[in-house]
């Protein structure tokens, strides 16, 4: 699974996606807006886009959900669904665009009822409560067969004390999965920690609910089944002015504010990380050579003072995805010589082999002065520049490939990743997920 947002259209046209990699793609965004109609997020052409979008998309036989909401797309939402008249409303005007366009079903993204979430938020304490009417009723109202999905934080939708509900259970009758935004858990600081980690294999962390496997849990122990859960996964990372060594680990600190939810400093505690990955994770994370490509650089040794930047040309901060690193030149398709020549340094691994017998790898070491790093605390990797004072905090298809692995084993439904415009044009990333999840 993956989302598409409507603003990546000029330089990722939907016939660029390489549908049957995908069972399913969400659409982002459809937003409400102060009546309860549905607006558009990122592109006046949005109507002709989502039209392409499914046309391709259901000639691959991928289905197609239409994401409502989203980061800044969910101010109205909790006024909307505080009483009948305004659930009608939406769920009336969401049953238009579900027929108008021949979809297959609706993503909920509103992330955070009875939270503040982005600035200008409603927030009501009933929120979540008035959140479940609403759903229940966008179920009778969709056609027999339409799937309704909803993007959640790691932990469950908030009570009317704003802590996380004990009791999920009634949300699975209505909603066929919940997609865990397992990402922007940090964000660019002097003190960069992982974006998205899979675990807290070091039990360093002083915010235990921002893993993989913390929020498999907190779902599960409020009555939510793990079959009815997605794993989110990012195509992107934070870039940070630092000259760290190391990720760190969460502490509370007001003065940082970032992307989606507010990220705190953290302190780095130097422990020898237990192997907490299990069974799923395979046999083995060792260092090995990677297979020739026509992508593997021939020329002479990298620029070593390279400075990456962020889509609006920030070079202290901001996000990057995955195809941007390798696009500016941070990450390099290698051999094996190469990457050491590259300076993949700190025992970062390169293969992932799975109990199944099949193999990812990093296929990326770092270039032009990055070196790629490996915190085994998140099992994520990280770029570092010591000449630049440049961190980027990311996902490659190693640790995208162990996300996925677990999902398998855990008995999740999948993975979707945010989003497919972040990977590259040979599906490093996707195909990464595929494998681990046993896929072709």
């Amino acid at each position: 699974m993956a989302y598409y947002p409507d603003w990546a259209t000029g330089m990722f046209p939907p016939e660029k996606i390489d549908f049957g990699r995908f069972d399913w793609m969400d659409f982002a965004f459809a937003m409400p807006d102060s009546k309860f109609g549905m607006d558009w997020d990122g592109s006046d052409d949005a109507p002709e886009l989502l039209m392409r979008f499914v046309t391709a998309a259901h000639a691959s036989r991928t289905k197609v959900k239409l994401s409502v909401g989203g980061w800044t797309g969910s101010k109205y939402f909790s006024k909307a669904v505080a009483n009948d008249t305004g659930r009608h409303t939406l769920v009336n005007n969401i049953l238009a665009l579900y027929t108008k366009y021949d979809l297959d079903g609706i993503d909920i993204d509103w992330e955070y009822p009875g939270q503040d979430g982005n600035d200008g938020n409603n927030v009501d304490p009933l929120d979540s409560q008035n959140f479940l009417a609403f759903l229940q009723l966008l179920r009778t109202t969709l056609p027999q067969g339409a799937k309704i999905t909803a993007a959640a934080q790691v932990v469950p939708f908030a009570d009317v004390h704003g802590k996380p509900m004990r009791n999920i259970s009634d949300f699975a009758s209505v909603l066929d999965w919940v997609l865990l935004m397992n990402y922007d858990t940090w964000g660019s600081s002097s003190s960069p920690g992982p974006n998205a980690p899979l675990a807290d294999s070091c039990h360093n962390s002083t915010q235990k609910t921002n893993s993989a496997e913390a929020a498999l849990l907190a779902w599960t122990s409020a009555g939510f089944p793990a079959a009815q859960l997605v794993l989110g996964v990012p195509s992107y990372g934070y870039i940070s002015k630092s000259s760290a060594t190391s990720l760190r680990t969460r502490a509370r600190d007001s003065h940082w504010h970032g992307y989606r939810t507010r990220y705190r400093h953290r302190r780095q505690h130097r422990l020898r990380p237990r192997h907490t990955l299990g069974a799923w994770a395979g046999s083995v994370l060792a260092a090995t050579s990677l297979p020739d490509d026509s992508r593997i650089r021939t020329d002479n040794a990298p620029f070593a003072g390279l400075v990456v930047k962020d889509e609006d040309g920030h070079t202290t901060s901001g996000q990057i995805q995955f195809r941007e690193l390798v696009q500016q030149g941070a990450l390099e398709y290698v051999s094996e010589a190469e990457a050491v020549r590259a300076n993949t340094t700190g025992g970062a691994p390169t293969r992932l082999e799975l109990a199944n017998g099949q193999e990812i790898r990093s296929l990326y070491a770092g270039w032009s002065g990055f070196e790629r790093m490996w915190d085994a605390c998140s099992s994520t990797p990280f770029l570092r520049s010591p000449s630049v004072q440049q961190v980027v905090s990311y996902d490659d298809p190693l640790s995208l490939g162990l996300k996925a692995a677990f999902v398998k084993e855990a008995g999740l439904l999948g993975v979707n990743i945010f989003d497919v415009t972040g990977d590259t044009d040979q599906w490093d990333l996707v195909d990464a997920l595929r494998k681990g999840l046993g896929l072709p």
